[in-house]
């Protein structure tokens, strides 16, 4: 739009237009510091609207990058060489004997035949290298996402009687796969961080627990029992069945035994000879194979010959050979209705449980995952698996782990686990035919295993945060007395409630200020020549050992020393620090704890504020008559009853913006609301705000455009309020109830015929516009950046300003604030002083003329 036409639309619509650099010829550089020789001035712009939509367009070169990262393959696999293929070649053979029993045993988890978990290994592994960033996470069935899914199968049997149980899992999987893929390819990964570590250990253990409990059945033979109860009634129910146990508690209690036998074993014999520590390893690696091929084969001489109503325990049975499943998924109408309900919680097993795994191992092997492009691998992986008769699949703990100690180098190792899965498929499924159910069983429990939180991982929580050890026992509780589904809600529900109330009920800190040297043993660190620090922040010439000034909280919350006396940053100047940012949710009570703090440690600058007792608001009543007939007894002015006069008087106030990054529209109103508050509370004074280590352009332009930044107007003791952004006591403009309140107050103070002549012109007086125009005493704001030293070129360097002078009330830290705001109220009050000499001198003058 043409500049010429923006002012007049603005005027037609009653915007006022904020001036572009209202402060560059009317604020003074500050010389004393910084002179027009020895310096470059700094005058900063305000960022625009359109700098925000600019940066969120992304370039050709972004956009380059975007698809590139889609297949993170290409970055590597031009330098594949003999040595990587060696460590992917042992990774992928031992990931491919561990990953076929157990993709057979969750298959059964998931109220499937054994084949479909083989047909989601082998989709898994093989698909995901393309789009991989972690060389160590094996995509396949895993034991939670296994029990979510024979969850969904069981209660979608009822609903959708003549759907076959695998065709529910495939659909399942697409969709829970097409929403992951969406989030991928949104770059979205961020969103897996609402999910604390607090609920993903509570949902592992919670969740290891039910599925440990709901295979014990199973791995005892005991039949007539509904493993989809709660885990409680499972376990109540297991030793009411005991005496109906089967010779299938044999084979899966041994099984037990042995694979955790095995696995100590191999623990002792790594640490009691170092040498053979990889032998250990591999051989507690394929404790599971070993343990599926000695009981299929006592299976196969127990049970040889026998027709299938007379074998003596449980088996698999026949398993297809090859992909007899193949065929394009089922996915209609019906089917995705039923079940969006369990979307959710399948899509947060889908995430939570892989990229916690792919980011602990990332740190560990010391590379970083893109939690965005893992979706999409989930995703892919997800939407193709179906076709193949495949189930929803996700990271792996336990695989990963081993396929991490394996000596994988790359995410090319997925490929040959898939030729081994492949082999198994088409090569081993008469071998299949024989395993044993309650073998099976124990897999699971012993896979699980690890995943149930040790009491010493509890207590490191109890010392770190002794309200999450809550979230994650009742987590777990939910877990067990309910289900997974509503453990894992509860979990990340009291997550957010204990960050929404932290934020909510974040109270800021008043800060005190102390003088520090910086010691070395004995000796005092700096340089004995340099200028030092002076009482309040100032410079001097001192050529004592150096100090400077630090700020902490006035309680001492934050640990330091109690015995450490923090002086007063200075009379009527207070120092906040923000604690959890300065946002909606948090700013009203931020704010009224720091009123609250600033009402009871000064007093009003006007103590003859209230005249008669019916001026005084209903809220501050004032002290009894029987006080105020003391008083006046005692000689004590009416006005100064109850009134601690050994209190300052508010001069300023220093806002710490360090923990905060970004403001909103409610926030700055807030702001804006206690500003007028104060600005009466210390009329006829004004109240000049500081704000310290700004660390965002939008902020500083969102609190430019509220009238902070620059020194209050002199408004010659006519209260004037700042007008807000938004605020429902400012609709109706200059009728409105702040303009009202603002009238009562000036005609109070100054009587009738003033506040009315002066009403059209107060009210108006500090809008966007004139806040920026008012007054132009200067604060110490230019920070020295480069010292006055010898530069490269040899010769002296200029100083430059950090900050610019045309923002004189932002600051680079709280040092420079507070010498700022003391010398701002120090230039007041010597203004105010000349005033009252001047004053004191024309009523002489006048004295003598008249003879009086």
């Amino acid at each position: 739009m043409p500049s010429k036409t923006t002012p007049l639309l603005a005027k037609a619509l009653g915007i006022k237009l904020l001036d572009e650099e209202p402060y560059q010829d009317e604020v003074s550089r500050g010389e004393s510091i910084l002179s027009s020789e020895s310096g470059n001035t700094f005058v900063e712009q305000a960022p625009r609207v359109t700098e925000y939509f600019l940066g969120l367009h992304p370039s050709r070169r972004q956009a380059t990058d975007y698809l590139l990262s889609l297949f993170p393959f290409l970055s590597w696999i031009g330098h594949y060489n003999l040595q990587w293929l060696l460590g992917d070649l042992v990774a992928g053979i031992t990931i491919g004997a561990v990953v076929v029993p157990q993709g057979m045993a969750y298959a059964k988890l998931a109220n499937l035949e054994v084949q479909f978990g083989l047909y989601s290994s082998f989709m898994g592994v093989l698909v995901y290298w393309f789009f991989a960033t972690s060389k160590d996470i094996t995509i396949g069935p895993v034991a939670v996402l296994s029990q979510v899914t024979g969850g969904v199968v069981a209660d979608m049997k009822t609903a959708l009687p003549d759907v076959p149980a695998h065709v529910i899992a495939s659909a399942l999987a697409i969709l829970a796969g097409s929403v992951v893929l969406l989030i991928g390819l949104t770059r979205c990964g961020w969103i897996v961080d609402v999910i604390s570590l607090t609920a993903l250990s509570a949902f592992m253990t919670g969740s290891a627990i039910s599925i440990a409990v709901g295979q014990v059945p199973t791995m005892l033979g005991i039949t007539g029992l509904s493993t989809r109860d709660p885990p409680y009634l499972i376990f109540i129910h297991i030793f009411q069945g005991l005496p109906y146990a089967t010779l299938d508690a044999a084979m899966g209690l041994s099984a037990l035994v042995t694979l955790y036998s095995i696995r100590i074993t191999s623990s002792y014999a790594a640490k009691r000879w170092p040498r053979h520590q990889r032998l250990a390893f591999f051989l507690s690696t394929l404790r599971t194979v070993f343990v599926i091929v000695l009981f299929t084969l006592i299976s196969y001489l127990v049970n040889r010959g026998l027709p299938e109503d007379q074998i003596k325990f449980k088996i698999v049975l026949d398993v297809p050979r090859g992909f007899q499943n193949a065929a394009l998924p089922v996915l209609n109408r019906r089917i995705a209705s039923n079940l969006a309900g369990y979307l959710p919680v399948t899509v947060i097993v889908l995430l939570i449980e892989h990229i916690a795994i792919s980011k602990s191992f990332g740190r560990v092997n010391n590379y970083t995952i893109n939690p965005s492009q893992e979706m999409v691998a989930i995703g892919v992986t997800n939407i193709l698996g179906p076709f193949l008769g495949g189930y929803a699949a996700t990271g792996s703990f336990s695989r990963t782990a081993i396929k991490s100690k394996a000596g994988v180098r790359t995410p090319f190792a997925g490929v040959i686990t898939a030729a081994v899965v492949l082999l198994a498929i088409y090569a081993l499924p008469a071998v299949f035919y024989f395993i044993p159910n309650a073998s099976l069983a124990a897999v699971i429990i012993h896979a699980v295993g690890d995943l149930i939180a040790p009491p010493n991982t509890v207590y490191q929580f109890w010392l770190v945060s002794p309200f999450e050890v809550f979230i994650f026992f009742v987590g777990v509780i939910v877990t067990v007395f309910s289900t997974i589904e509503n453990g894992i809600y509860c979990t990340v529900s009291l997550s957010a409630a204990m960050l929404l109330f932290r934020i909510l009920r974040a109270r800021g800190r008043f800060l005190g200020r102390v003088k520090v040297h910086s010691v070395l043993g004995d000796n005092v660190v700096g340089d004995d020549n340099r200028q030092t620090v002076g009482t309040y922040g100032t410079f001097t010439g001192s050529s004592d050992a150096p100090y400077r000034n630090i700020f902490l909280p006035i309680t001492h919350a934050d640990g330091s020393n109690p015995q450490v006396e923090l002086d007063s940053p200075y009379p009527g100047v207070f120092i906040y620090r923000f604690a959890e940012g300065f946002n909606y949710p948090n700013a009203s009570y931020s704010l009224e704890h720091m009123v609250r703090y600033v009402f009871a440690n000064t007093r009003r600058t006007n103590l003859a504020h209230f005249e008669r007792p019916g001026d005084r608001p209903w809220n501050d009543p004032g002290p009894s008559r029987r006080k105020l007939k003391a008083a006046a007894a005692e000689g004590i002015a009416a006005a100064a009853v109850g009134v601690n006069t050994n209190l300052p008087t508010l001069k300023a106030i220093i806002l710490d913006f360090s923990s905060v990054n970004h403001v909103d529209i409610t926030s700055v109103q807030q702001l804006i609301d206690v500003r007028n508050q104060l600005d009466r509370y210390a009329a006829p004074d004004a109240v000049d705000w500081h704000i310290a280590c700004i660390n965002n352009r939008w902020t500083k332009r969102a609190l430019v455009s509220a009238g902070f930044g620059y020194p209050t107007p002199d408004s010659g003791g006519v209260m004037r309020r700042w007008q807000g952004i938004f605020s429902v006591a400012e609709i109706g403009g200059a009728e409105s109830a702040a303009a009202a309140a603002e009238f009562e107050v000036n005609e109070k103070e100054f009587g009738p015929a003033f506040a009315s002549a002066n009403q059209r012109q107060s009210s108006q007086t500090l809008d966007m516009e004139a806040r920026h125009r008012g007054g132009s005493r200067s604060s110490d704001n230019i920070a020295l950046g480069i010292p006055a030293a010898a530069g490269r070129d040899g010769r002296a360097a200029r100083r430059i300003a950090v900050h610019g002078l045309n923002r004189p009330l932002f600051h680079v830290d709280l040092t420079s604030a507070l010498q700022s705001a003391i010398a701002n109220v120090a230039a007041r009050n010597e203004a105010e002083t000349d005033a009252e000499t001047r004053l004191g001198t024309a009523t002489s003058d006048d004295t003598a003329k008249t003879g009086i």
